[in-house]
């Protein structure tokens, strides 16, 4: 088991009853509550279904935290209803590249797993395959803006970084995380797009 585990179950277990910690859009779904952890012959299972290999941190996760609930917008999506993804090809120069569904075992590009419910046609992602392998990123389906890759190494690292903002009250557009000291702010949601 990887050594992060057990120090990101703590901070998880903490964060509600932080006072001054920022608001998770979303968290009203899943209440900070993970879901169910996975056996390995089910994480196994999908893999050979779908014919792929999770990246090890999110297989860690899954395994030993949680295979679904508390996560960044409105959570972590149960293993069985997560969807193969490929990025549309590059278009014009600056146009911005949305996410298709494939099926599996279809491997002529890079593929990504959609494992966090963020809404509409938005979408959290993790790389399977190619060089952007185990980095999470964020982007719309349909293109309208991203994709943008996540500097965290891996997923452990991307959740215990919403878990670190979160607890210090930071306001954090990337992980739609908002300080109270702007929750509080009578003007807030006129102020909210210039942070």
């Amino acid at each position: 088991m990887d050594p992060r585990i057990p120090r990101l179950r703590r901070k998880l277990a903490a964060i509600p009853f932080q006072p001054l910690r920022s608001h998770s859009f979303g968290e009203e779904q899943h209440k900070f509550f993970p879901g169910p952890r996975l056996a390995e012959a089910r994480v196994a299972a999908f893999e050979a279904d779908h014919d792929i290999v999770l990246p090890d941190a999110y297989r860690q996760f899954l395994r030993h935290i949680g295979g679904s609930g508390a996560a960044p917008y409105y959570g972590l999506i149960p293993l069985e209803r997560c969807s193969l993804l490929v990025m549309n090809p590059q278009g014009e120069p600056g146009a911005t590249r949305g996410f298709d569904g494939t099926e599996p075992r279809a491997h002529e590009r890079d593929l990504f797993l959609n494992i966090i419910e963020m809404g509409c046609t938005d979408v959290c992602v993790i790389a399977v395959t190619g060089p952007l392998t185990g980095r999470v990123l964020i982007g719309n389906s349909d293109g309208y803006w991203g994709p943008n890759v996540s500097s965290a190494t891996d997923f452990l690292d991307w959740y215990e970084r919403w878990l670190n903002h979160m607890s210090a009250g930071r306001d954090n557009r990337a992980l739609e995380l908002t300080s109270p000291r702007l929750r509080a702010h009578p003007d807030r949601h006129r102020m909210a797009p210039k942070i």
